[in-house]
């Protein structure tokens, strides 16, 4: 059931370079319907409609895809769907729905989500939010950290107390974040079983957020605080001028890492997946006897381990092991599985090139 004071703030701002051909600034990967029926971030509201209904959800993109955004979501009201006057990281746009938020409704308590990750079990993750969402209400910063399946390397980790376990449903004190590791401490922190996946999902007070910006990002805070009321006709044109001003940091770095008001659930598997590369929509999607995972007709001959993503023409694999193949109406990406991680280099090679037609 939801509380009248709970909102959502959807973070969907990014490229998703990782994901091109298919993933465009005008088509990003948080519109794509890259792992089932609905888009990414259709997914994202659906599952948050329990705890926080569309008309209390907020969304920070870009220019490029807002009005796809807008069209795919016409239960979330639309001015409530902000393009960023510029890309300044997640603490400045944070700051900024806080400062909104709290313009109309004091009170207001908002849970941050990306908008582009899968999560397989949806109940029990909604479940996991009623208490992250209880700890902010009495002032604490809450995060969600995701039982490690692997030593991963790619990912922030939440160092919890020793001896806490995966699969709580309550709030225990965080001791600290850890940035990205290499492989042999990724490994030590899988073995020591009290550090977790940071899945970029937090909680606080609209109120709790803008105080620990003004301590830690004074600066950000300021130009914040400066802005009018969401509802003023001037609102628009002073965050154009004031946006861009603000610091380029991340809400780990510039508040979470510093903050003495962080608390956590260590929680058991439910399933998410950031879908961070066309590797994990292979390993999200079902596969034949031949560990092929397509989206399109398929005809194999000795090929094992591929994902295709061809359309609705007929693709045909001889020989050929785990592969990517993505083809639009203006380009074709063949890629090792892995290797898939390294996409992204392709869009900067278009941007080195000037082809502002692929991007």
């Amino acid at each position: 059931m939801s509380k009248p004071h709970h909102y959502g703030l959807i973070l969907a701002g990014g490229r998703g370079t990782r994901f091109w051909p298919r993933s465009r600034r005008r088509h990003a990967k948080q519109v794509l319907n890259v792992a089932g029926e609905r888009s990414l971030i259709q997914d994202t509201v659906e599952r948050l409609r329990p705890v926080i209904p569309p008309e209390r959800i907020w969304i920070l993109t870009n220019d490029f895809v807002r009005d796809e955004i807008v069209r795919q979501l016409p239960d979330v009201p639309s001015e409530q769907i902000l393009a960023e006057p510029a890309q300044r990281n997640t603490a400045p746009a944070i700051g900024l729905a806080a400062h909104i938020l709290r313009s109309i409704d004091p009170d207001a308590v908002f849970g941050v989500f990306p908008s582009d990750h899968v999560i397989g079990q949806e109940k029990k993750y909604v479940r996991l939010l009623k208490p992250a969402f209880r700890a902010a209400e009495k002032g604490a910063i809450a995060v969600l950290g995701i039982a490690p399946r692997w030593p991963e390397t790619g990912y922030g980790y939440i160092e919890f107390p020793k001896g806490v376990e995966a699969g709580g449903s309550e709030c225990v004190p965080v001791k600290r974040f850890r940035e990205k590791p290499d492989l042999p401490q990724a490994k030590k922190f899988v073995k020591a079983g009290n550090f977790f996946w940071n899945a970029g999902m937090f909680f606080w007070k609209a109120d709790t957020l803008l105080e620990e910006l003004r301590r830690h990002m004074p600066k950000t805070a300021t130009i914040l605080s400066s802005l009018p009321a969401f509802g003023d006709e001037r609102f628009a044109s002073a965050l154009a001028e004031a946006f861009p001003r603000c610091e380029n940091v991340s809400i780990d770095y510039a508040v979470l890492e510093k903050s003495d008001k962080v608390v956590g659930i260590p929680c058991g598997e439910f399933g998410w997946n950031d879908v961070g590369s066309w590797n994990a929509v292979y390993d999200l999607l079902e596969r034949d006897e031949n560990d092929n995972a397509t989206r399109s007709e398929l005809l194999c001959a000795d090929s094992m381990g591929n994902y295709i993503d061809c359309g609705s023409k007929l693709v045909a694999l001889i020989g050929v092991h785990n592969l990517i193949v993505v083809d639009t109406p203006d380009a074709l990406l063949i890629a090792d599985r892995d290797r898939a991680q390294h996409v992204g280099e392709v869009v900067k090679l278009l941007e080195k090139a000037g082809r502002e037609d692929l991007l």
